[in-house]
């Protein structure tokens, strides 16, 4: 299961003004640190785009992680920072497939056993964005996840669209989490929850940051162990969809049913195809999403290199 959303522009963003904040929440009384910490929560949970539309990768995988740092300690001073609480859970679910999963899926290609330790990092990563997204939506509905595991459909009909964000960057790191601990039996058991969380995310808003929900339900759909139908005809639902949504301007759809769908069958010809349409999108065409396309187009060349792997039938040869 793939990720398919880098969320659009990283919403961690360091600015003078956030500085002179927190020198404030150092140096100041009880009532005012606090003031001065959701000040700074305010700002580092906005929709900027300085990381999003960055053009280096290396640059962002070096940042990311004192942003990541810095919204925990404020939210150590604002513990219910709704704002706050959603971007922590966003950003370390980015941080973890875009930097240190994706890391470990190349080191598993040619030494699994070296590879273990950075799955078991993503690992805790999810989880710990699991965690603040669970916390971000009990600031509106405190017994929510005390009754997700009694009945998560019934807790889940009490959410409502304003929820969507969280749903999904929750939804998101628990799924991945779970696809890293296939010897969990406590953790696997949790799949239902994640389903049913997903499942009322796309009921209250299907166009959520231009079809991020379908496009996590492309690998999904391969997995759900309930699904109505051919799995890999929901899944192409779903993949036309998002690119729909998405306007095609987004490679992460292409990469992902390439990879959810196309490997289990030994489609090597779409498998490509695929792919190759996810390199030939601009970049640049949407530069909020410009980061989220550089990082999915690595991991498409890195597919591609590996087909003779992926595929028992080799490619055909062209004939004249």
């Amino acid at each position: 299961m793939t990720i398919n959303r880098i969320e659009k522009g990283w919403t961690a963003q360091f600015t003078l003004g956030v500085a002179v904040l927190l020198t404030g929440a150092l140096t100041s009384g009880c009532s005012i640190s606090k003031f001065a910490a959701n000040r700074a929560g305010d700002a580092l949970s906005g929709s900027g785009t300085t990381f999003g539309s960055d053009d280096d990768p290396e640059l962002i995988r070096a940042a990311v992680p004192f942003s990541l740092k810095l919204m925990e300690s404020l939210l150590a001073k604002t513990p219910e920072h709704e704002g706050l609480l959603l971007s922590t859970c966003s950003g370390f679910t980015q941080y973890a497939f875009a930097f240190v999963e994706q890391d470990a899926d190349v080191t598993a290609a040619s030494d699994f056993n070296a590879a273990k330790p950075q799955y078991a990092r993503a690992r805790r990563l999810y989880l710990r964005a699991r965690d603040y997204g669970l916390r971000g939506l009990a600031v509106r509905h405190p017994t929510l996840r005390a009754q997700l595991s009694a009945d998560s459909k019934t807790a889940l009909a009490r959410t409502a669209r304003a929820d969507v964000p969280l749903l999904y960057w929750t939804a998101a790191s628990w799924a991945k989490a779970i696809t890293l601990s296939k010897d969990d039996p406590e953790l696997l058991a949790d799949l239902p929850i994640v389903e049913a969380m997903i499942d009322r995310a796309l009921a209250l808003d299907e166009g959520f940051d231009g079809g991020a929900i379908h496009g996590f339900l492309i690998a999904y759909e391969m997995v759900r162990p309930r699904g109505e139908g051919e799995p890999r005809e929901r899944s192409r639902q779903h993949f036309n969809r998002a690119v729909e949504l998405s306007k095609g301007a987004t490679a992460a759809p292409f990469v992902s049913f390439a990879e959810a769908t196309c490997v289990p069958a030994q489609d090597r010809k779409t498998f490509g195809s695929l792919l190759k349409r996810a390199l030939e999108i601009n970049p640049d065409r949407t530069p909020r999403d410009r980061l989220v396309n550089l990082i999915m187009q690595q991991r498409a060349r890195w597919l591609l290199s590996r087909a003779d792997e992926l595929f028992l039938e080799p490619e055909p040869a062209n004939r004249p």
